[in-house]
């Protein structure tokens, strides 16, 4: 079975290093990912957070095209709940103008940082439609194609690009994945977020069960996963180290999973909403290059699903990028035939 890498960086902010370092590190990093022939590389957006860097993913997508020549390169994802659709897709059409056939377009429905940081970014803005409206109306904007019926009708979000950016929707439930189905775009599905590859199979069957094909167009989904490759099975379980993720039940019904317990008892002090924690083991794919690399074929015949988009969270960027060129033999070693 083919499978097809693509990579997703954080801009992680180790200790004794600066914001300046994290971004250099994601340059270099996607200028590794080009060289080994990764299909594309994404960017995600934190708020409020001093362990990551990446809070305009719009912004560090431009200087990232700029910095490469070939991969395609995008958000993952853009927190469509704070923005305009009208606004992202003016800035990712300036993006596809700029490079096109390049630039990906991920919209995720998560806040990306805590409650203060929600409440700095919808300062000032009406009650917001849902989500499923606003990808809707994003999808026409960057299509320009807004409904004869929309209040706004005959508005461009320009430049028109000659090429589109591709709009992927992002999620780690079932309820993402049907909403992906229900608008016919292409789904990703976060399990290095959720942690539970069972969620992660009934979601894409979901997805794939409800696609509506009306606009002419496929299913597609890609898993997104953290992988940790290295020389020896000690040292890639030494790299993965003890990663735990914190789900947090609010009693209004919303969950969220956070990294660490001092992030979810920051978000809760916030929110002044009763709560309850749940530590869980992450999904974490490691091991050496053979091993990891049965692994995720093992998640493809499951899954039916051949991109795999993958996160690296090691601390020594040395490891970091051993782990990706580990990643790229691994698969480069595959005999046509498996």
């Amino acid at each position: 079975m083919a499978i097809t890498i693509s990579v997703l960086d954080q801009s992680p902010i180790y200790p004794g290093e600066t914001p300046e370092e994290a971004f250099q590190h994601t340059v270099k990093l996607a200028q590794l990912s080009e060289r080994l022939g990764f299909r594309r590389f994404w960017v995600s957006e934190h708020h409020d957070s001093e362990q990551v860097a990446g809070s305009s993913p719009e912004v560090l997508v431009s200087h990232l095209l700029a910095k490469t020549e070939r991969i395609r390169v995008g958000s993952g994802g853009i927190m469509l709940q704070h923005y305009s659709p009208y606004k992202v897709a003016e800035n990712f059409n300036v993006l596809a103008s700029l490079a096109p056939g390049r630039v990906d377009l991920g919209v995720g429905r998560a806040p990306g940082g805590l409650p203060r940081s929600t409440q700095a970014l919808q300062q000032g803005g009406a009650e917001a439609p849902s989500l499923t409206d606003k990808i809707m109306e994003l999808e026409q904007y960057v299509h320009n194609r807004l409904a004869a019926d929309h209040p706004l009708a005959g508005l461009k979000a320009g430049p028109i690009p000659g090429i589109p950016p591709e709009l992927y929707v992002l999620g780690a439930s079932v309820a993402s994945a049907e909403i992906a189905a229900s608008l016919g775009l292409p789904y990703v599905f976060s399990l290095f977020i959720s942690g539970d590859q069972a969620v992660a199979l009934e979601a894409i069957r979901a997805y794939r069960s409800g696609f509506d094909t009306s606009q002419g167009r496929e299913p597609q989904v890609i898993i997104a996963l953290a992988v940790v490759a290295a020389d020896t099975e000690a040292e890639a379980k030494e790299l993965a180290g003890a990663h735990k993720l914190i789900r947090i039940h609010l009693a209004g019904g919303r969950t969220l999973t956070v990294a660490t317990r001092e992030q979810a008892e920051a978000f809760t002090r916030q929110s002044k909403e009763a709560y309850t924690l749940e530590e869980r083991e992450p999904e974490i794919t490691k091991g050496t290059k053979e091993a990891v690399r049965q692994q995720l074929l093992a998640l493809a015949e499951a899954s039916g699903v051949t991109e795999f988009i993958v996160t690296t969270n090691v601390q020594s960027f040395d490891k970091r990028l051993r782990s990706f060129e580990l990643l790229y033999e691994a698969f480069a070693e595959v005999p046509a035939e498996a």
